[in-house]
């Protein structure tokens, strides 16, 4: 940045010369000195004389003039030539003038930028301003280029949300003809969106509308969001989404009249207005399936098509169809396959009908995969991802599916893949184009839970290690009834094959917890899991570890005081998985299934088979709610011995909202210890859904209901209460992903409980990461 007292010279420079700049080049030439028509005609020219240039050598200005010795004296031709030497750049001034036979031509050449400078930019840095502009260094200077780069300075505060700044350019006159060029800058502030009205909409609300877009009014709960600052680019995407959301409902003539953006007098905000034309709203008509594919019943694939006749018309069923009609004659064996909707609309009747032509698509190969932007990651740590090999017949739904397991990695922020004609009619190239993220995690985490008191936690993780996609991770966690350190590692692709291999270390204590006892875990384990089929994974985990049961009160129970000391416990685990969920760790549709089975007996002191079956569904109910149906049930039995109590299944808390955790299920009498339950089952209906301000602070409500039941235990039947009756309760909650962490508050009412239960009202928990 300049001193601020080379300001002092703008006194003594020339503070109007930019912004008087506005008029053109050819106004200037014409201005600055004599036209070609004072130059008298007639006669030859003998000498041209070349004056005022000092950095461009004389030849070169000759070179740009479009007359030369022995020509006439022609207005037209010397008009042409002073034209050209402004067309250049390279002067500020150029004059003509005869002398007998000499022709004189005085130039005044524009200086050199010595140096740029910024003044007044906070919101967006030099090296970012730097790279909007052209002009550079040591290049010409010219009044319409810095005009240029003006605008182009305005232009990027204005994709900042910010239409109120204003640049001003300034020059210090140097010595050498040079300047240093200085833009003074004013950022004003931030021009929100004040208001978003809809012109012509009948069938839906101006706020159901605004839900739909990206762009959203401003407002105090805002603070961390940006979609109430004003975006043309934004709002472009929003009539995109206007359209979609119309498609979706049945009306297929819709569209988007007009999208007005007016700045309020103060220019403090916009306020935006939509005109739409929605038409009528359509059904879905008769659905038809076409082939010409040899061997193919057509009505074998019935089942794979969305749409159904007299059905709300739906744009996005008829994307999923064809995705799912793809898939399906893809799996059957024809790799070549060309689907196309064919639309027949009734106005008449108000209906759509609609014919899937399958035909067969032009047979292309993946002549080879390239990959690009990769600057950690390996290329093979992508390509193991891919569902196509070079060679392959191209599949277009092959290659979303590979697309998805690229960003699955979570190792870019953007993944792109694209195809592109190959090197032949019958070839095309896969291009993979990816920006890397961050995928070190140093992470400290505070935060509050009704289960275990003030917590405390910090993690170190490497997700993609070296760039080979190894995960490693390292944490340390402390509550206010346990701690625990742990170490894992996992190779995604153990010896080059689709089977993933890891080992974790581990040692946490628990202290005072529902049961009347501590309890101290050292160990660790090898894990290995496989892919069955393309959504479903099996996991194989062999355990070993020395458990500790001690501090056991005095009034704890008799099952509680047998089984204080040490015990070694050697186990081996496997887990089905099939998952078919979309969201990620959020999921909003499709639906997750588990069986794992624990057997604990391959040596050691502790003998037991357990087994667990889960499941959930999320169903999506429009574009916002969703209803998530779960539910749970286990097993477990002792081999050769009784089951105790620390190896049972507990349920409440967050796992069972109303009741404490290990408020259900049997209970000694003498000591109202919780002993676990051999058996339990549960299920949960819930139905998320947004609270109005969901773009800005991310929160979700939810209802929910819980039903279930923990029973069973080896011992001495008459010391504890004990009851297989289903247990019931209900209530409202909701969820905030905030920026200080994720905040979840459920208040449970019990409605079917026993007496010897505990129940809990609230079951909040709060964490924090930075």
């Amino acid at each position: 940045m300049l001193l601020c007292g080379l300001f002092g010279l703008l006194v003594q420079a020339v503070p109007a010369a930019v912004p008087a700049a506005a008029q053109g080049t050819a106004g200037q030439g014409t201005a600055g000195g004599a036209t070609p028509a004072a130059v008298p005609s007639g006669g030859t020219i003998q000498e041209i004389r070349i004056d005022g240039a000092q950095r461009v050598d004389p030849e070169t200005v000759r070179s740009y003039m479009h007359i030369n010795l022995g020509d006439p004296f022609d207005p037209i031709k010397l008009d042409d030539s002073l034209k050209s030497l402004y067309e250049t750049g390279l002067f500020a001034d150029v004059t003509l003038a005869r002398q007998g036979d000499t022709l004189v031509v005085k130039v005044v050449e524009n200086p050199v930028i010595n140096r740029i400078a910024f003044e007044g930019n906070k919101r967006i840095e030099d090296k970012d301003l730097e790279g909007e502009i052209e002009l550079r260094p040591r290049v010409v200077f010219t009044r319409t280029k810095v005009q240029n780069d003006v605008q182009r300075i305005l232009d990027l505060y204005r994709r900042k949300g910010r239409f109120n700044a204003t640049v001003e350019p300034k020059i210090i006159k140097l010595d050498q003809n040079r300047v240093d060029l200085v833009f003074e800058i004013n950022e004003g502030e931030i021009t929100q969106i004040s208001a978003i009205n809809f012109v012509g909409n009948q069938a839906f609300s101006d706020g159901t509308l605004r839900g739909q877009l990206a762009t959203t009014e401003s407002s105090w709960w805002r603070f961390w969001s940006s979609s109430d600052v004003y975006d043309p680019d934004r709002l472009a995407f929003d009539r995109e989404n206007l359209r979609r959301f119309y498609l979706s409902e049945g009306y297929a003539d819709f569209r988007v009249v007009s999208t007005v953006a007016e700045l309020s007098p103060d220019r403090s905000s916009f306020i935006v207005t939509f005109t739409v034309d929605e038409g009528p709203r359509y059904k879905f008509g008769k659905i038809d399936i076409n082939s010409t594919l040899k061997n193919l019943d057509p009505e074998t694939l019935r089942d794979d098509v969305k749409t159904q006749e007299g059905d709300w018309y739906d744009a996005t069923l008829v994307d999923k169809s064809i995705d799912a009609l793809t898939e399906a004659v893809g799996n059957l064996g024809y790799a070549f396959v060309d689907i196309r909707p064919k639309t027949q609309r009734d106005r008449k009747n108000l209906t759509i009908g609609l014919t899937y032509d399958i035909n067969e698509g032009p047979k292309v190969y993946v002549e080879r995969i390239d990959i690009e932007g990769n600057v950690r990651t390996l290329d093979r740590v992508i390509r193991r991802e891919f569902r196509l090999a070079e060679g392959d017949a191209f599949n277009a739904a092959k290659l979303r599916r590979s697309r998805e397991r690229i960003q699955n990695l979570e190792f870019f922020q953007k993944v792109e893949v694209t195809n592109e004609p190959g090197s032949a009619p019958d070839k095309t190239v896969v291009k993979v184009k990816v920006q890397e993220a961050s995928t070190g995690e140093v992470s400290l985490g505070a935060g509050v839970s009704t289960s275990v008191g003030p917590l405390a936690r910090i993690q170190i993780r490497e997700r993609n290690l070296l760039g080979r996609g190894q995960d490693l991770r390292l944490g340390f966690q402390l509550s206010g009834i346990s701690s625990q350190v742990d170490l894992s590692f996992t190779e995604p692709y153990f010896m080059g094959r689709d089977l993933s291999a890891g080992f974790d270390l581990f040692r946490n204590t628990l202290q005072g917890n529902e049961s009347n006892f501590d309890q101290k875990r050292l160990g660790g384990a090898l894990r290995a899991g496989y892919n069955v089929t393309e959504y479903t994974r099996n996991v194989w985990r062999y355990q070993l570890e020395r458990r500790t049961i001690y501090n056991v009160g005095d009034s704890a129970s008799f099952a509680v005081k047998s089984e204080e000391g040490t015990t070694v416990r050697s186990s081996i685990d496997q887990e089905l998985i099939w998952d078919r969920t979309v969201g990620g760790a959020n999921p909003t549709s499709g639906f997750q299934v588990s069986y794992e089975t624990n057997f604990t007996g391959l040596g050691g002191d502790v003998r037991f088979l357990r087994n667990e079956l889960k499941g959930n569904y999320y169903y999506p109910i429009g574009d916002s709610f969703t209803l998530f149906i779960g539910g749970a049930a286990g097993h477990m039995v002792g081999i050769g011995q009784d089951t105790r109590v620390s190896d049972r299944f507990f349920l409440g808390g967050s796992t069972f909202r109303g009741f404490e955790f290990g408020g259900i299920g049997p209970r000694d009498i003498s000591s109202d210890d919780a002993i676990g339950g051999k058996q339990y089952y549960k299920g949960t209906a819930e139905l998320r859904f947004p609270l109005g301000f969901q773009d800005a602070l991310d929160v979700q409500g939810r209802i929910f209901a819980d039903a279930g039941a923990v029973w069973g235990f080896d011992g001495d039947k008459g010391s504890a209460y004990d009851s297989d009756s289903p247990r019931l309760a209900i209530g409202p909650g909701l969820v905030w992903n905030s920026p200080l962490g994720l905040v979840a508050i459920d208040f449970g009412f019990p409605l079917i409980k026993e007496g010897f239960d505990k129940t809990q009202l609230l079951n909040f928990s709060f964490g924090v990461q930075f």
